[in-house]
């Protein structure tokens, strides 16, 4: 799995680079994002999951096919909101873990994006474009991690 964040990080390797200043910025802040995304992340799956159970009968009376990748998609949705909040004391501490969590719950938000659109959800452009600019951050910050 190391190998997919070596592939990744040769890739935004080569994209310039963000001034230094905020990279320290973003490393001070990193933790705090997490936490307040984290929560927000879990209460939102949560809440998609309960309107998902509670409407899915409806849906499959009206023969509405593919609401169980809702159900993918909110799940995929809260694991990567408790991969961020396990990453708050490791990004607080500065520490590879941390960094390594981030960058999974990222992952785990893309798939949750994909699974989201098959569904119906926001255009695939905004997705992509999102994911480009979380993964490019989140490689700017990499080296201030130990």
């Amino acid at each position: 799995m190391d190998n997919l964040a070596k592939t990744m990080e040769g890739w935004f390797k080569q994209l310039p680079s963000l001034p230094a200043s905020a990279v320290d910025v973003l490393v001070n802040i990193a933790p705090w994002i997490a936490l307040v995304f984290g929560i927000l992340g879990v209460l939102s799956g949560l809440a998609g999951f309960g309107l998902l159970t509670a409407f899915s009968p409806l849906a499959m009376m009206g023969g509405v096919n593919g609401y169980g990748l809702g159900f993918i998609a909110a799940i995929g949705l809260i694991v990567s909101s408790v991969l961020e909040l396990a990453a708050f004391p490791g990004l607080k501490a500065r520490k590879m873990s941390g960094w390594n969590l981030l960058f999974w719950s990222e992952i785990v938000s893309v798939v949750a994006s994909v699974v989201g659109l098959v569904t119906g959800g926001a255009g695939i452009v905004g997705s992509v474009i999102g994911a480009l600019i979380g993964l490019y951050l989140l490689f700017q910050i990499k080296p201030k991690y130990k």
